[in-house]
């Protein structure tokens, strides 16, 4: 069907009307009264014919310009997604490395917070004074603080406490200055052990709270256990001694540990502390206070055993900061340990970045109509999404039909996907699709055709 029924009906009465008129004209040399007849029969039919013609064409006409046709046809692609800069992690010029990152699993993958990354050995290494870390968290476990601010019982050193300051000195350890008849609270004597490192500290007080060094090593062993630590030794409560030892995977354990203990992790953050009897002391860590560094504990029995376990809190743009723990033995200097320390925390923190994905105004389709009126899709406004490296970009994009296809009408939407973070923005028209013109209509009636399904 090409139009309404009854415009062609009328062309059909028409033919036949010509027809007759033909015939009327080879008739001229009959009888004048007969030619007459036909003359005025023949004038009725042209006049019948010209009015079933002018029906027809303005029932066409009607038809032209009120038949539907067939919507804009609307093409679109989503734009390229660009990939991330991949992060590039520092390296660990180490005999070992690890490192554990809570709140990031989403981001880093799963097992982030057990060991996210590792370098070097896994076997047990010594540890030197990081010992001393664990001294603290067994006798914490025998006499506990019920807070940071909890002073504890009162510890009075004897003339035996004193001479540890001598020995400690001729084993070239770290000390600190206990006169004999020193008081102090257990708060204060495990700052003391841990802020300058004093070995002598460590022993006095883990012979003090056990009674002597073989109930204190029997205890630290049942504690070791108790948490699963079979890959750590220890021999004696200082580290002086390299048959101290651990693994990178066990340190990182014992640094949670020691980081949600508050007086361990208040005395570890603390660069400086001035006590009765031990004087002015400094935190042996020249790390806290920088990159988010928070704790905890240094160690070293000379050239190439310099190591360090830290905690440290991240802000990279997630919604909470991000808690690292982790661990370097071995390292040739204390400089190159604390270089790679931030180098590894900034190669992290500049892993996490925004990734541009579309830019407002962007052209990502077009709309086309037959009779040649035309607009763009555009993307509404600028986005970029937040992620990790390299992390794939997924992008989806949801178009509907509009009601009118006028400029600024939004028409659908793109969204970007990474990881746990989605960005969406507008899709709109750029432009405007005019109707068709009344002269179109007329001289295409296929077009208007096609779009009544016939």
């Amino acid at each position: 069907m090409t139009g309404p029924d009854r415009p062609t009906d009328e062309l059909s009465d028409f033919a036949e009307l010509m027809t007759h008129e033909q015939e009327f004209a080879s008739s001229r040399d009959l009888d004048p009264g007969v030619r007459r007849r036909r003359r005025r029969r023949g004038l009725l039919i042209t006049a019948v014919c010209v009015v079933l013609l002018l029906a027809a064409t303005g029932g066409y006409i009607a038809w032209a310009l009120t038949a539907p046709v067939n919507p804009p046809k609307v093409t679109s692609q989503i734009p390229p997604v660009p990939a991330g800069a991949a992060a590039s992690i520092a390296a660990v010029p180490a005999s070992s490395s690890a490192i554990s990152i809570s709140g990031a699993d989403e981001y880093l993958g799963a097992g982030a917070s057990g060991i996210w990354s590792s370098s070097g050995t896994g076997d047990p290494l010594p540890i030197a004074s990081i010992t001393k870390l664990i001294t603290a968290l067994v006798i914490l476990d025998a006499v506990p603080l019920a807070s940071a601010d909890d002073p504890g019982p009162t510890i009075t050193f004897s003339k035996a406490d004193h001479d540890l300051y001598d020995r400690y000195y001729v084993l070239g350890a770290t000390i600190a200055p206990m006169p004999t008849g020193t008081s102090m609270s257990l708060h204060d004597a495990l700052a003391a052990m841990l802020i300058p490192s004093a070995s002598n500290y460590a022993e006095a007080l883990s012979s003090h709270i056990f009674g002597s060094q073989n109930a204190f090593l029997g205890a630290t062993r049942d504690w070791l256990s108790a948490h699963g630590l079979t890959g750590t030794t220890i021999t004696e409560p200082t580290g002086i001694s390299p048959r101290n030892t651990s693994t990178a995977a066990d340190l990182l354990a014992i640094g949670k540990l020691a980081a949600a203990d508050p007086t361990i992790a208040q005395i570890v953050a603390t660069p400086s502390i001035s006590l009765p009897g031990a004087g002015q002391l400094y935190n042996t860590n020249g790390l806290l206070g920088t990159s988010g560094i928070t704790g905890l504990k240094t160690g070293s029995l000379g050239q190439g055993t310099y190591s360090l376990l830290y905690t440290a809190t991240l802000v990279v743009g997630t919604a909470d900061p991000l808690a690292v723990t982790g661990v370097i033995l071995g390292g040739p200097t204390r400089e190159s340990v604390n270089g790679s320390v931030l180098a590894t925390l900034d190669s992290i923190r500049t892993g996490f970045h925004e990734v541009p994905v579309a830019t407002s105004g962007q052209e990502i389709g077009t709309i086309t109509t037959p009779w040649g009126s035309t607009a763009q899709l555009v993307v509404g406004e600028d986005a970029a999404i937040f992620t990790w490296s390299d992390t794939p970009i997924v992008a989806t994009m949801d178009i509907e039909t509009p009601p009118t296809y006028r400029d600024g009408t939004v028409v659908g939407s793109i969204t970007w996907t990474a990881g746990p973070q989605t960005v969406t923005a507008p899709v709109e028209i750029k432009g405007s699709v005019d109707p068709p013109s009344e002269w179109w209509r007329l001289t295409h009636p296929a077009e208007l055709g096609s779009a009544t399904g016939d």
